[in-house]
């Protein structure tokens, strides 16, 4: 699938299943609460806290989904194109950062 196709894919659930958006605040909100809880499944598997029980079966691929539904969700309400975004941000990287992480000694 691409980005575009995902684009279309959330669009149409949204407008058949979901009913309507959510306004872009709430979506934002959203957002911020779904990174939190990817936040909390990284700190338990890469970091110092463990897992609490009702925890355990929180997939981190699923976290992450939920992550792009949501931007997706608010590139299509705001009206970005996230494969034209995203390509514009990859040149972006591409000259700005062409030499600095290759010259940085913490990265060698």
């Amino acid at each position: 699938m691409t980005i575009d196709d995902a684009q279309k894919t959330v669009d149409h659930w949204i407008n058949t299943i979901g009913v309507k958006y959510f306004s872009e605040l709430t979506n934002t909100a959203i957002l911020m609460e779904e990174v939190g809880e990817l936040a909390r499944v990284m700190s338990r598997t890469y970091g110092d806290q463990s897992f609490k029980e009702s925890d355990k079966n929180i997939e981190m691929a699923d976290e992450m989904a939920d992550i792009l539904w949501v931007l997706i969700c608010l590139a299509n309400q705001t009206g970005v194109n996230l494969t034209e975004a995203f390509e514009k941000n990859i040149q972006k990287k591409n000259i700005r950062d062409a030499d600095r992480h290759l010259n940085n000694p913490k990265l060698l």
